[in-house]
């Protein structure tokens, strides 16, 4: 029986493939390119010093390489994140996930955090952009605001969470996200991504995109239930 809504080749282009853990090592990296390349998923995001690594392995498919930005704390200078944006670039990313200033968004200064999208908007030179609110730090006010910031400074997705935060994604924060941004943003999920349910439940609300290092886990269940098509 087939999902009544949903392809496996429709979830399985929504996973960005996480291999951000700090101690994996480039088997470990390797191993998750392969599970990554076996479902035909949308990318990899891995860390920066491994994006040349991940591209080789990649290379020839139409799974996509990306990486982190200012991760996963978001303090970073503005000079640090266009600097660690060209440079993925230049070693073979195609889309890059950047971490807003937290502290700053806190602070109210609303320009600043514009003003740091943008510029990383710009390094980026027509590549996918995903800003991360790291929403477990965040109010609803302060979420709402952020999504503000990111569409104004023209980056492509906003992001719930890196993952390392005290929590992740959240259904409501989902919601909020989307009914925050204009269609030409979109949302991604991450952060505790573990169940084909929970992945199924984000989709219906809207994402395109989630971050996950359970994929093989999500797709082997979608397969056992609903087949292959």
């Amino acid at each position: 029986m087939s999902h009544p809504k949903y392809s496996l080749k429709k979830v399985a282009k929504t996973i960005d493939h996480s291999t951000l853990g700090p101690a994996m090592t480039l088997d470990e990296v390797k191993a998750g390119c392969e599970v990554a390349l076996k479902y035909d998923v949308a990318s990899v995001c891995c860390k920066p010093a491994d994006v040349k690594f991940v591209a080789d392995v990649l290379k020839g498919s139409d799974v996509l390489v990306g990486t982190v930005v200012g991760f996963p704390h978001g303090s970073s200078t503005t000079a640090s994140k266009v600097f660690e944006t060209k440079e993925a670039i230049a070693n073979g990313a195609v889309e890059i996930d950047v971490v807003i200033n937290i502290g700053h968004l806190k602070s109210g200064k609303t320009k600043e955090v514009q003003d740091e999208i943008a510029a990383v908007v710009v390094a980026a030179a027509g590549k996918q952009v995903k800003v991360i609110l790291e929403n477990a730090y965040l109010t609803d006010e302060e979420k709402i605001t952020a999504c503000k910031l990111v569409e104004a400074a023209g980056a492509d997705y906003v992001k719930t969470s890196t993952g390392f935060a005290p929590t992740g994604a959240t259904l409501a924060d989902v919601k909020l996200m989307r009914a925050t941004c204009s269609p030409k943003v979109k949302v991604k999920s991450a952060g505790g991504v573990k169940t084909l349910d929970q992945l199924l439940e984000f989709i219906d609300a809207g994402i395109d995109r989630s971050g996950s290092s359970s994929t093989a886990t999500i797709l082997d269940e979608f397969i056992a239930k609903y087949g292959r098509e």
